[in-house]
């Protein structure tokens, strides 16, 4: 690793343990994204790396999201799928909301700012910043302001949602108890295990980004655990979660996915955005607090717990609000699953709609100018 990087990195983590004695769930993501921000931002000549690019390398966001993926693959049971079978109506009703809603914030931050009209709506749609600035470039968006803006609404989720859900429950103090317990012994049997689950689940990574999964290393990597729990549970009658999987592996996961999305923060994108920000911004809290309230609407109608309704619904992305929702012990596989439909939704039907709707504006002020 270059040693000024390595300068960051330390740096992300002394801002993240602080910030984690607050007792924010993902305090160490917000801390890594805030310092890592503030590097992308400004960024002393002694600390600048040699290519001169202010970001971070790619693979800290994959090892990141790897991590998170093998944890999650753990969790994986038969009743999380149930649960969603069970409330399929409900789940796939709250998604179409939340589309709907990103789909007039983006109408209106193209309306009221100077942003591009692909540029506005998958800037606004609920996708995630691991996937949509991606998904920008490829039909012809503007990948830095999508970025920005997702950017944003990432912060204003994993800096608002972790402190209702603290104000929700107090189960934060039993899970670090359950957590430390599982770390107390370590024997060659978990060893083992640990070292097959890390060779399968890279590869499993790499399979996914051939066929071009969105977040394949995290999605790869857990679905690959999630198979071996399966086998593991039907033939030997023995779970994955025997393995050696420390609870610091998590926290190296938050702080490498938190400066990875501080890093992609440079001076330019901020130029001359102001009304694009601002309304970008007020779109965000807007779409936040309306998945706020269809989760607190779900947790009244069914089994699924108001924490893991609104982690699921909100608009942070698979590998945020994955890591916020293992942090706070809410059942993390239905969070991902119900975000990875949604970015299958925005990522497969949402293009269509965005290329005939521009189709018709442009025809409509071509004849109008006429």
């Amino acid at each position: 690793m270059n040693q000024k990087r390595l300068y960051i990195l330390l740096l992300c983590i002394l801002s993240g343990y602080f910030v984690s004695l607050t007792g924010i769930s993902v305090g160490w993501m917000i801390g890594a994204f805030l310092m890592g921000g503030i590097f992308s931002l400004w960024i002393p000549s002694w600390i600048h790396p040699a290519e001169g690019s202010p970001g971070v390398p790619k693979y800290w966001m994959f090892i990141g999201q790897w991590i998170l993926g093998v944890e999650l693959g753990q969790k994986m049971n038969t009743g999380v799928f149930h649960l969603f079978i069970e409330n399929w109506l409900y789940v796939i009703t709250i998604l179409l909301v939340s589309i709907l809603f990103s789909l007039l914030s983006g109408y209106f931050l193209w309306r009221f700012s100077q942003t591009d009209f692909l540029t506005s709506f998958i800037g606004t749609a609920p996708g995630g910043i691991s996937v949509m600035p991606i998904f920008a470039e490829e039909i012809g968006a503007n990948p830095a302001l999508v970025s920005i803006i997702q950017i944003i609404r990432v912060l204003l989720v994993i800096g608002t949602v972790p402190l209702l859900a603290i104000y929700w429950t107090n189960s934060s103090e039993e899970l670090h108890t359950r957590v430390i317990a599982s770390d107390a012994s370590v024997g060659a049997h978990q060893l083992f295990w640990m070292g097959l689950v890390v060779l399968l689940s890279v590869g499993g990574s790499f399979l996914a980004k051939y066929l071009k999964f969105p977040t394949p290393w995290l999605l790869g990597s857990m679905i690959v655990v999630a198979i071996l729990q399966a086998i593991g549970g039907g033939l030997y009658k023995e779970s994955l979660t025997v393995i050696y999987w420390p609870h610091w592996l998590l926290v190296i996961s938050q702080l490498l996915i938190g400066v990875s999305i501080g890093s992609r923060l440079t001076s330019r994108m901020f130029v001359g955005i102001k009304r694009t920000l601002l309304v970008g911004s007020l779109g965000s809290v807007g779409l936040i607090m309306v998945m706020a309230l269809c989760a607190t609407v779900m947790s009244k109608v069914t089994d699924i717990s108001w924490i893991t309704a609104i982690l699921a619904f909100a608009p942070g992305g698979i590998a945020e609000m994955a890591a916020t929702a293992v942090a706070l012990d809410a059942d993390s596989t239905f969070v991902v699953v119900v975000q990875v439909l949604r970015i299958g939704v925005v990522i497969t039907v949402l293009p269509t709609v965005f290329k005939f709707l521009e189709r018709r504006i442009t025809k409509k002020e071509i004849s109008m100018t006429k």
